[in-house]
């Protein structure tokens, strides 16, 4: 499995104890290496002498075939859930995959001074995620959960990680079925977590937003010391219900922390950010209402673990957004906005305020959203009416199998005109190029957005390159 978890930083080396006391397993033959084991990984390609290689078997692969390579390749161990011919030591144990969220936990574990933060929601997991690194690392060493490594595989491998001067840990905790929370959060332990939204991600997964709530509210089963609830959301009722510690802290409208005076500018926003502790002016960089509303569920999450209000404003200001989402980048006398890492319904609806505010010709360009299931023609028309609707929004292109369910929604409204719909990005790239051309020199605003596979930035990057 081709995932690379590796980190330039020292990390704490195991003894053969440990692992074996992690994993419940036992060593074949009762062959054991000599000496500590540098790293545990999962990527075949990077495994060397002083490593353990952890064998996952996939729908599609499986690992154990890669264990005769990284034995040559020097590495002294393999994690295997059954024994393979090959010269290496061998821990057996009952599934692979179980076992690295046992090693994920134990490491966790390991680490007591850790003070530890866990965040779920429909939309915003990321921003917030990146919002709360800039404010805990201004003033420790803190471990972030990197890309998408948030999942039953992502969150022990980012555990792995920890090393012993890590004063906070920021994990950001995915959904894709009922009880991978559940599980995750028990890994992590966290002291503050909660969740930020609940949206209509992964809604063929779940079945609708009930099931969403049900999968994100396990979350709160595990918390120590705080849990985090969103006051505006549909949800926050349900919400309450399934928090089971003492003290919990609400964000948002009618929520303990909360923004007022807001002015949302083009590339950024300020607000006056309102706690128990006092109010404060903040110049967040970053553009969206939906992003003042992140801002006000990190400072949440921070107050919870005892961050005192200025370093909470100092972080947020500082604070820089994760790669494909909302980036601006002027090109020539054209502005990109980035938005291509992922999608779901609400943050389209988001992304198209945003362009809604930048200057000259707006056009925003939006691939599929998937893992709507068998709403997804709904959905998608749902979002085609709601996007031609957005005051300032010139055109919409969109692109994929969706796109003539998000016209027909276009149409249904009296902007139905300002949608083209295109099966493909070849098709859509050669629109977009006679629009420029037909609306030279005005200046044009671009933001292009959808789900991970369709790969917007590609049909971005190629528009970029014909200017």
């Amino acid at each position: 499995m081709h995932t690379s978890t590796t980190s330039t930083a020292a990390l704490e080396p195991w003894s053969i104890e440990q692992l074996q006391q992690a994993t419940q397993g036992y060593w074949l033959n009762d062959k054991k290496p000599a000496g500590q084991i540098k790293r545990i990984l999962t990527d075949s390609r990077d495994a060397e002498a002083g490593d353990a290689f952890l064998a996952l078997k996939g729908e599609r692969f499986d690992a154990h075939d890669f264990i005769a390579q990284v034995a040559a390749q020097g590495c002294d161990i393999a994690i295997v859930s059954r024994p393979v011919d090959a010269d290496i030591c061998q821990l057996v144990v009952e599934d692979t995959r179980l076992a690295l969220g046992q090693l994920g936990a134990y490491r966790r574990q390991q680490n007591p001074q850790l003070k530890v933060i866990a965040l779920t929601g429909s939309s915003g997991k990321t921003t917030t995620k990146e919002m709360l690194g800039s404010i805990l690392s201004r003033l420790a060493p803190t471990l972030l959960t990197r890309g998408n490594l948030n999942n039953d595989f992502g969150v022990p491998v980012m555990l792995l990680e920890l090393r012993p001067e890590h004063q906070y840990a920021v994990m950001e905790l995915g959904a894709s079925h009922q009880g991978e929370i559940d599980y995750t959060s028990k890994m992590v332990q966290p002291h503050v977590a909660g969740i930020i939204n609940i949206g209509t991600a992964h809604l063929g997964e779940f079945g609708g937003r009930d099931g969403i709530c049900r999968a994100k509210s396990e979350i709160y089963a595990h918390i120590s010391e705080t849990s985090i609830i969103p006051a505006a959301d549909d949800f926050a009722e349900t919400i309450r219900a399934a928090v089971k510690t003492e003290k919990s802290l609400s964000f948002g409208a009618g929520g303990d922390v909360y923004a007022s005076d807001v002015v949302l500018d083009a590339q950024s926003s300020t607000f006056t950010l309102n706690t128990a502790q006092g109010s404060k002016t903040v110049q967040l960089p970053f553009a969206g209402e939906h992003n003042v509303e992140n801002a006000t569920a990190a400072a949440a999450f921070a107050l919870a673990i005892g961050i005192g209000l200025d370093d909470i404003v100092a972080g947020l200001e500082q604070a820089v957004g994760a790669k494909g989402r909302l980036n601006f980048i002027p090109h020539k006398d054209y502005l990109f906005i980035d938005d291509t890492y992922n999608a779901n319904p609400g943050s389209m609806r988001a992304a198209a305020e945003v362009l809604a505010q930048q200057q000259g010709i707006r056009v925003m360009v939006t691939g599929d959203i998937g893992e709507l299931g068998s709403s997804a023609a709904i959905e998608h028309y749902k979002l085609g009416r709601d996007l031609v609707s957005v005051k300032g929004i010139n055109f919409v292109v969109a692109v994929g199998e969706f796109a003539p369910a998000a016209q027909e929604g276009a149409r249904s409204t009296q902007y139905g005109k300002k949608m083209q719909a295109f099966l493909n990005q070849e098709q859509a790239l050669s629109f977009l190029i006679d629009l420029i051309e037909t609306h030279q020199p005005q200046p044009m605003s671009f933001l292009f957005k959808g789900s991970r596979f369709t790969h917007m930035e590609t049909l971005m990057a190629a528009l970029m390159e014909k200017l």
